[in-house]
This record gives C-alpha cells, sequence and structure tokens, in this order.
C-alpha cells in the first residue's frame, strides 16, 4: 500500500519554511528565532536546512533582520544559504501547460 501524507520531516520543513515566511518582514526576529527553535525541537538539521535556505531566497531590504538573524543565531543556517540563493534566481516554474515564460 502507498504512504499517504507527508513525512514527518517534510511536514516539519513546510511548517518552519511557513513561519518563515509570514515573518519574512518582521524587525523583531527574536521571537521568531524562538517559535522555530521550540516547533523544531530536537529536528536541528531540519531548521538549519530551512534557516539557510529561507535566509539566502528571501533576503532583501525589507527581510534583511529576519535573514540575517536566521543564519547568526541558528548554527549550521550558513551552509544551505547559496542553495537559497540559487533557487531564487532559477526560473519559475508551473504545471505542465501552465509553466510561465
Amino acid at each position: 500500500m502507498p504512504r499517504r501524507g507527508l513525512t514527518p520531516e517534510v511536514a516539519l520543513n513546510v511548517h518552519l519554511s511557513a513561519i518563515c515566511t509570514r515573518n519574512q518582514y518582521t524587525q523583531d526576529p527574536a521571537p521568531v528565532i524562538a517559535e522555530l527553535r521550540a516547533v523544531a525541537g530536537d529536528w536541528v538539521d531540519i531548521l538549519a536546512e530551512v534557516a539557510g535556505r529561507v535566509s539566502g531566497f528571501y533576503d532583501g531590504e525589507h527581510t534583511h533582520a529576519l535573514c540575517a538573524a536566521l543564519v547568526a543565531e541558528i548554527e549550521g543556517a550558513e551552509a544551505w544559504v547559496a542553495l537559497g540563493r540559487q533557487r531564487r534566481g532559477e526560473r519559475a516554474h508551473g504545471t505542465a501547460g501552465f509553466a510561465r515564460e
């Protein structure tokens, strides 16, 4: 029987990414970092990956406070920043037949 639903790791990745995205414009990243740590628990590797990718993808003038804090405060995040930057620079993709040009 095929597996249904997301694995716990993927579900956590999605949840952490959503926390970062909804708070990307904050000027007070401390509560966001605390929430991320509380949600991630012992899954520090997933937290580091999400924090680094989000920082690399979203860093900009209005999002810098959170992006800088993610890298400075979450051990291991720096290793994932380049992947986030790379993904930001890639062409958008979509469902077959509806891809954006």
